[in-house]
């Protein structure tokens, strides 16, 4: 049997994406509360913080003291968030070259181009 009037169970990664969509959508660093709430207040407060904490030790967002909770802004926009991802698939490969090599040489010709054209460029002021 199944209940209708329960909210279908979301899965932990699109609830990071949710989460991290209401922290961009904010003014600035914003509470678990205020998350929650901008999610429509269906998903438990100890749910926002479990998904916020998973966050933070991904490095996607940071926090900083409110009071007697915390307040948080995504640590990168989702650009950021996917290279954040790409270089952890690539620093868990023992091959980076042929990991590399594979990648580009499946590019399609324009996104090939723009790399090389990034890659072209002088390094920006502060990158390693």
């Amino acid at each position: 049997m199944t209940d209708h009037h329960r909210p279908r169970r979301r899965g932990q990664g699109e609830l990071e994406v949710q989460v991290l969509a209401a922290l961009r959508d904010a003014d600035g660093p914003a509470t678990a509360g205020w998350v929650q709430e901008r999610l429509g207040g269906d998903l438990a407060y100890t749910t926002v913080i479990t998904i916020l904490t998973r966050l933070l030790a991904k490095g996607a967002v940071t926090r900083e003291r409110a009071g007697r909770s915390f307040a948080w802004t995504p640590a990168s926009d989702e650009a950021g968030l996917a290279a954040r991802k790409m270089r952890k698939v690539l620093d868990g490969e023992q091959d980076r070259e042929a990991v590399l090599a594979s990648f580009v040489t499946a590019l399609d010709p324009d996104d090939e181009r723009l790399l090389r054209e990034l890659l072209g460029q002088p390094k920006a002021e502060g990158e390693d």
